[in-house]
This record gives structure tokens, C-alpha cells and sequence, in this order.
């Protein structure tokens, strides 16, 4: 039990070893796009005739999971009201994210958002 604590431990220590400062507020950034905090411009490029395809600018969050050549992304619209799009990505399409103004980032801290309605699923009744 004890080699266990101390192996886990150890790789605890070597995986934060190997952050620096940007690789914390890259990571803190992305949280809090995906938390729907940054606004954002993504642009669609078609790179034969050289045109933007498609211009999507507000609170956005890029898909996380998404297949390859697929791209998802979901814009907070309103208090709690949400848009979803869903775009086919090819050899001649391809798409840029741009930050539309600065953010505060914490170096020092990694960011952790729990939400208890993900966590404690709501569970309806139509009885």
C-alpha cells in the first residue's frame, strides 16, 4: 500500500513538473472559453479560392470530442438559451479561433469548475 501512495505521488509530482506558466493560463483560458466567459471569432477558410466560408463570433466553446473532420461548436445566445453548429471540416477547408479581447489568466493556479447538476443528474418523473 505504501509503494502504491508513493508511486502515485510521484507521478503527481513529474506531470506538474512539466508545467510552466503559459501551459497554467493556456489551460485556464480554455476552461473559462469553455464555461462560455470569452468571446470568441472562428473563421472558416476555404484555401483554394482564398474566402472566409463562415464567421461565428460570440461566447463559444469548440468541441471537445469531436470526430475527425468534424468540428462542433456551441454559443451561449442568451441567460440560458444556446446554439449548436456542426461543420464538416476538409483538405481545403479549414478554420482559425481568434480571442477577441484579453482575459485574466492565474499562472499559480489551475482552474476547477464543479457544477452539481452534472454531477447530480435530474432525474423526472412523468408519473
Amino acid at each position: 500500500m505504501k509503494r502504491l501512495v508513493l508511486l502515485a505521488l510521484l507521478v503527481i509530482v513529474i506531470g506538474l513538473a512539466g508545467c510552466n506558466d503559459a501551459d497554467v493560463a493556456s489551460s485556464n483560458l480554455s476552461v473559462a472559453a469553455d464555461n462560455f466567459e470569452i468571446s470568441r471569432r472562428i473563421v472558416f477558410y476555404n484555401g483554394i479560392t482564398g474566402e472566409y466560408m463562415l464567421v461565428i463570433e460570440g461566447l463559444c466553446s469548440l468541441g471537445n470530442a469531436d470526430p475527425t473532420g468534424e468540428l462542433s461548436i456551441t454559443c451561449k445566445t442568451g441567460a440560458a438559451s444556446y446554439k449548436k453548429h456542426f461543420l464538416g471540416l476538409s483538405d481545403n477547408v479549414t478554420y482559425f479561433v481568434e480571442q477577441m479581447e484579453s482575459a485574466q489568466a492565474n499562472t499559480y493556479h489551475y482552474r476547477v469548475t464543479l457544477k452539481p447538476a452534472v454531477i447530480i443528474p435530474d432525474i423526472r418523473s412523468d408519473f
